[in-house]
């Protein structure tokens, strides 16, 4: 493992970048709006660092260099006849660009609504169409964009009759003068779309205590120490990066290192480096597919322990997706020489409709699972089927937030004893306001007394959550549940394939049957051997499941993701039986 000497307080921090300890008194999100945790925040020394491709430092900017910058755009906005309430809609590049803006909106009484980058699936139409999605239903008063990203943003906000601008135009417009708008902490903080949240989109609208409370929650479940530092790569469009690693640090006076996620997709280890070089105990969050990516890196490099020292990395958060414990026992496997603890990994349950987190698991106690049999996950009874017992390990998730209350029900809404598989109700504090302008959506899933379905399916135990699915995801053939991921994971395990090469879903065939569709990733060529492999897919989930599925072999890179990266069932469905994705012609 690298040898790093140990570091006084003053040094520990990046050389450039702000400080890790501060004399600042800290206060766990204990405000009453997100500006006043900014204010507190900036008579501090920590704040944003935003590192290149490479993870090296390019811009340090100090909380209090950030709430000067924002008040000054709050007036600019205010300028531009920004009232209270207005959406501003920003497209959620990782810079100081973006943070100024938000907070400028937050400080004009405007509500601040990140919106995704490209990505490299559906090029621009695609792109400028769900950004038309989006601007329709925020309905937002001004579109805020990089100057690099001005064709697909004026598109898409001319289609939608949206003013639209780069962010660096601002700086031409004569600041206002007078006093801002003082916030409510029940005033809409901000709207966040959830990252499947495409062709129906839902903006989540937050208030300042839902999120202040969250975030202090947050706090109390990660046991924030004044060494710690937060190390991120995860995009601000999405919950987990916004909430979690930029409001979150913002409101507990912590400071964070910011790699862009595109950087981290062509660099993964480039994370890495940066945990290694931060002096401080380290906090990063990722999915599941994060670690993946990096195991795999490692397998043509040099050994870990040359290159890393991963020993202060004392939150390993992994959310935002089901969580792998094979990928993670290679990440394990994979870095421990390096200093990596198995005990820093933090599984957590949450969703943008509850701001953020709904459960953490308490540092220190890592990954631990259960193994449930198949039947109970299929809604059944232990061995109450012929054919031999199968196990799923599930993933402990952590116990619920300070405020967060958990429960599972049946079908007829009945709340089930431990052990028992359900659907997952939350209530708390930090629970959404609403979808914005859309009530009878919000009236689906929000109860008149606060409990709200969060449409995924899991069990409690001894106090800990353990998520098993979404279920709408869920496959029923004949009376029977099976989840997509049992079926994926089957195919997982054939050589040469990864998580996220396989989408399940169910199809109707052609006597109106329910039938199970599998999408897979092939990258052999030649009819023949592609036609070996279908059939050993066929056999696979075959065996696994008892189903015999429908297998069809697609290009890679086809199918498609949500702005989080996470794999889109539904939408790979729809663009299956759209004819828009095109499985390879195999000879049957």
């Amino acid at each position: 493992m690298l040898d790093r000497n140990a570091s006084t307080e003053t040094e520990l921090a990046p050389p450039g970048a702000t400080a890790t300890f501060d004399t600042h008194p800290r206060r766990l999100a204990d405000f009453a709006t997100l500006g006043d945790a900014l204010d507190y925040a900036a008579a501090g020394r920590c704040g944003l660092n935003f590192h290149d491709a490479r993870g090296t430092l390019t811009r340090a900017f100090p909380y209090a260099e950030l709430r000067d910058a924002a008040l000054d755009y709050a007036r600019r906005f205010v300028a531009l006849g920004i009232k209270p309430g207005d959406r501003i809609a920003l497209i959620a590049e990782t810079g100081p660009e973006f943070a100024i803006c938000f907070f400028g909106a937050v400080y004009a009484g405007a509500w601040p609504v990140p919106l995704p980058l490209p990505t490299s699936f559906g090029g621009r139409e695609a792109y400028v169409d769900q950004l038309g999605v989006q601007l329709n239903s925020c309905d937002p008063a001004l579109l805020l964009f990089p100057p690099e990203l001005a064709e697909f943003c004026s598109a898409a906000a001319a289609n939608a009759k949206v003013t639209s601008r780069d962010w660096d135009s601002l700086a031409e417009i004569e600041p206002a003068a007078g006093e801002l708008p003082k916030a409510d902490p029940d005033d809409i903080a901000y709207l966040q779309y959830s990252s499947g949240s495409t062709r129906f989109p839902h903006g989540v609208a937050v208030t300042h205590r839902a999120l202040l409370d969250n975030l202090r929650a947050h706090g109390i479940g990660l046991k924030v120490e004044d060494g710690d530092r937060v190390i991120s790569w995860l995009p601000w469009y999405h919950d987990m990066g916004l909430v979690g690693c930029f409001l979150s640090p913002v409101a507990m006076q912590m400071s964070v290192d910011y790699l862009k996620t595109e950087d981290f997709a062509r660099r993964p280890l480039a994370w890495l480096d940066m945990i290694t070089r931060n002096p401080g105990t380290s906090v990063s969050y990722s999915p599941t597919f994060g670690y993946d990516i990096c195991s795999r890196r490692m397998s043509s490099q040099t050994r870990a322990e040359d290159r890393f020292d991963l020993s202060r990395w004392r939150i390993a958060g992994n959310g935002a997706d089901m969580i792998r414990p094979d990928v993670m026992q290679a990440f394990v496997d994979s870095f421990d020489a390096a200093g990596f603890e198995a005990s820093a990994f933090c599984p957590s349950y949450g969703l943008a409709e509850a701001t953020l987190a709904v459960s953490l698991m308490p540092p220190g106690e890592g990954i631990r699972l259960e193994l449930v049999e198949e039947n109970e996950l299929s809604g059944g009874l232990p061995g109450d089927d012929e054919r031999p017992r199968r196990y799923r390990a599930v993933v402990n998730c952590g116990k619920p937030v300070t405020g967060m209350e958990v429960e599972i029900r049946g079908p007829a809404g009945e709340e089930l004893p431990d052990r028992g598989i359900g659907k997952v109700y939350v209530r708390g504090l930090s629970v959404m306001h609403s979808y914005f302008r859309d009530e009878e959506s919000t009236k689906a899933c929000l109860s008149d007394d606060g409990w709200l379905d969060t449409g995924d399916m899991g069990y409690m135990s001894k106090g800990y959550i353990f998520i098993v699915g979404r279920a709408k995801d869920m496959i029923i053939i004949n009376g029977r549940n099976h989840w997509p991921q049992d079926i994926e994971w089957a195919v997982e395990q054939l050589p040469g394939f990864k998580s996220g090469d396989i989408a399940a879903f169910a199809i109707t065939g052609p006597s109106g049957e329910e039938t199970p569709a599998v999408l897979v990733h092939c990258r052999v060529s030649g009819n023949e051997e592609r036609g070996r492999l279908r059939d050993e897919i066929r056999e696979r989930v075959r065996a696994i499941t008892g189903i015999t599925p429908v297998v069809e072999l697609v290009p890679p890179r086809t199918l498609p993701r949500t702005s989080s990266g996470k794999l889109s069932r539904t939408k790979a469905r729809n663009l299956y039986l759209s004819g828009e994705i095109q499985p390879y012609d195999i000879a049957a």
